[in-house]
């Protein structure tokens, strides 16, 4: 689309009234955004779910205006978007009715033809959620799946982290607009995610940062993908509202059961006692019910016992294995590298697997 068309859309989104169901009935309606402001009141108030409340204020200068410098710091950071209504906008997202009619997104997001799930839980993972969730990302990697997640604390960063090791496309949704990252200390990781997918949002750079927004974007988190996996939950929390979600869109839903007494088990266990989750036991649960086919030589692969180190890498290993646990700047000083070297060299072999980052900014080898 011209940039033109563009600003007009930018401005229809701005209208707070609206929503973004009621502006797809506008525009696939009368076409374009710019039609829609050209039309008269009354032609518009014909459809179907238009009322007065809905066009209070749609005429305000200020939309345009919101619209120009959106457009700007678009053009300015190179950020690319797709129209609910092209070609390259995800096919499953937009069977979703309530689907944003404009999606932002950075990095090398490739959905076409792709099979897609999406993972969620508790921000405070346990040792055996984490240990599920690497070694079923590990065992599904023959299948190519892109692997979809907010890029929050716990479940989250472990799916797409494992995700990013077997050289998986990984998508983060944000809760927030692509000027900022939620957590800050995920920035590290934004690289790596990048150039094996990216992130999608529907926010705003000028979007205030909301609680609301989080459990907005879990409708795309759920909409983009085939299935959602709940690996931990406890009673409450947003991974079981993306489950709710994910229902209302007639998708799959599984969910991890854990022991009765466990706090991080009682969402999942709920949902599944409530028949709106299936078991997930293992890749083999999902392979079955999504009816993924997968070759039977290659449907467990062996955990890989050879890492390709770089020699500077290999030493920070080295001393881990006899050290155990420590901390960035005991590592720097015992390997004698700089510690923003040493930070970098630690990302990279977390990413290949080989160790983990504690509680306390403490690593240890796997």
């Amino acid at each position: 689309m011209d940039l033109s068309e563009l600003l007009n859309i930018l401005a229809l989104q701005h209208i707070p009234n609206l929503g973004d169901n009621t502006a797809k009935k506008l525009l696939r309606h009368f076409g374009t955004a710019e039609a829609i402001f050209k039309e008269k009141k009354h032609n518009l108030l014909k459809i179907n779910g238009i009322g007065e409340a809905r066009l209070q204020g749609f005429h305000n200068s200020d939309h345009f205006k919101a619209a120009e410098n959106e457009l700007k710091f678009i053009e300015k950071n190179n950020i690319g978007y797709s129209y609910f209504q092209d070609q390259d906008y995800p096919e499953k997202l937009k069977h979703c009715f309530d689907g944003p009619i404009l999606l932002f997104k950075k990095g090398n997001i490739d959905l076409h033809q792709k099979k897609i799930i999406s993972i969620v839980g508790t921000r405070r993972i346990s040792s055996h959620g984490t240990a599920f969730c690497e070694e079923l990302i590990e065992e599904l990697s023959p299948l190519d799946p892109v692997i979809v997640s907010g890029f929050a604390y716990g479940v989250d960063i472990t799916a797409q982290k494992a995700a990013v090791k077997h050289r998986l496309q990984t998508v983060g949704c944000l809760a927030h607009g692509l000027n900022q990252i939620y957590p800050k200390v995920h920035k590290r990781y934004m690289p790596q995610v990048e150039e094996n997918g990216g992130f999608f949002t529907d926010f705003w750079s000028t979007d205030n940062f909301d609680r609301n927004n989080f459990l907005k974007r879990n409708r795309i988190i759920a909409g983009l993908s085939e299935a959602t996996i709940v690996i931990e939950s406890a009673e409450k929390g947003g991974s079981l509202v993306t489950a709710d979600i994910a229902n209302s869109y007639n998708r799959k839903v599984f969910a991890v059961p854990g022991r009765p007494g466990d706090l991080h088990s009682k969402g999942c266990n709920n949902l599944i006692k409530s028949q709106n989750a299936h078991v997930l036991t293992s890749a083999a649960d999902l392979i079955y019910i999504l009816n993924w086919e997968i070759e039977k030589t290659s449907a467990v692969v062996q955990k890989q016992l050879f890492v390709e180190l770089e020699p500077d890498e290999e030493t920070i290993v080295e001393f881990l294995r006899e050290q155990g646990k420590a901390q960035l700047d005991t590592i720097a000083l015992n390997c004698n590298f700089p510690t923003y070297k040493t930070a970098s060299l630690l990302l990279n072999i977390e990413l290949k697997g080989v160790l983990r980052p504690l509680p306390g900014k403490l690593f240890e080898v796997i």
